[in-house]
């Protein structure tokens, strides 16, 4: 009973990005969809943020629909002086997701999100809300060890895809030295590319990825800087006559380059963070329910003018 304990103790944080491995361990499948952050394929503060390093596929869902709530905390120095004040920032995103194989080989996510973001300044409230942009990613596994010929399982995937501008960029939202990415959506095609490797050995697996966007200018001569994610989750499948129970433990790094507006380079808007992953997911007959938390382990946001203070997200799949 002590192992247990401490094993479940240890593995108890949250997944990056993922593809699918199907396992006869379990009536589920585990598998992981790397998109990612994208950003995480949100901007450094939240800006029309799909998930990204929370994840962008179920643990115990090969094939799904669901929905997810996701939320992030954010604080912004609102103003140039040492001694200008902070302002809390809220972004909300519900979004619907789904992961459909096209192939054996190939597998798809499609990502709707809609965001209701909102910060207290000293002059009053501000909120934004509506439709965010809508990313469509695609991996191909270019390796896969068969189940019955080795004790280790390994799985290799590449793949890409865009995010598109179906989300409101407001050019007002970026005036001033607050959060440049208060926004639902960038204004801009942005294109993604992804890798992810997964080992495993009977129920215990890691589970390694990488992402990297490349966002373009928007009409409003805008644009984001391009970002990179990276991470590494370790999960393990207690599986019972009447659950399934999956804690997972891990980190996630996301490093910002320099938005520009102009051609030119915007002051402290660049950055890195590296959060902690914390998450669990439990499997009955066609449902899974996920909760899962992160937290900064060090960070430095424009110019240490942004603090990322935590992220948490909750969703519901219906297998298909």
């Amino acid at each position: 009973m002590k192992k247990i304990f401490l094993l479940l103790l240890i593995l108890c944080h949250q997944i990056g990005f993922s593809a699918t491995t199907e396992d006869p361990i379990s009536g589920f499948t585990f598998q992981k969809m790397l998109i990612e952050s994208y950003d995480d394929f949100c901007d450094a503060c939240g800006c029309s943020a799909s998930g990204g390093s929370m994840g962008f596929s179920s643990m115990l869902n090969s094939n799904f629909v669901g929905i997810r709530y996701f939320y992030q905390s954010y604080s912004s120095q609102d103003g140039i002086f040492a001694n200008s004040p902070w302002v809390d920032e809220h972004f909300n995103t519900l979004q619907i997701w789904s992961k459909i194989p096209v192939t054996e080989q190939l597998q798809l996510s499609l990502l709707v999100p809609y965001q209701f973001h909102n910060r207290e300044r000293t002059t009053g409230n501000e909120s934004i809300k509506g439709l965010g942009d809508i990313t469509l990613m695609g991996l191909y596994t270019i390796y896969k060890t068969h189940k019955d010929s080795t004790l280790l399982i390994h799985k290799l995937q590449l793949g890409g895809g865009v995010k598109m501008p179906t989300g409101k960029f407001n050019e007002t939202n970026n005036a001033g030295n607050i959060n440049q990415s208060f926004q639902v959506g960038t204004g801009s095609w942005d294109f993604l590319l992804a890798t992810e490797y997964i080992l495993k050995k009977g129920k215990l697996g890691l589970h390694t990825m990488a992402n990297y966007t490349v966002k373009t200018e928007n009409k409003k001569q805008y644009q984001f800087g391009n970002q990179f994610n990276y991470g590494s989750t370790l999960f393990y499948l207690f599986d019972t006559s009447a659950v399934q129970f999956v804690p997972q433990l891990g980190i996630a790094g996301e490093v910002y380059a320099t938005n520009k507006q102009y051609g030119l380079n915007l002051p402290n808007t660049a950055g890195d963070v590296l959060f902690s992953k914390l998450g669990v997911e439990l499997g009955k007959d066609n449902f899974s329910l996920g909760i899962n938390a992160m937290l900064p382990i060090n960070q430095h946001l424009a110019n240490s003018k942004m603090e990322a203070n935590y992220r948490w997200s909750i969703n519901l799949n219906y297998s298909l």
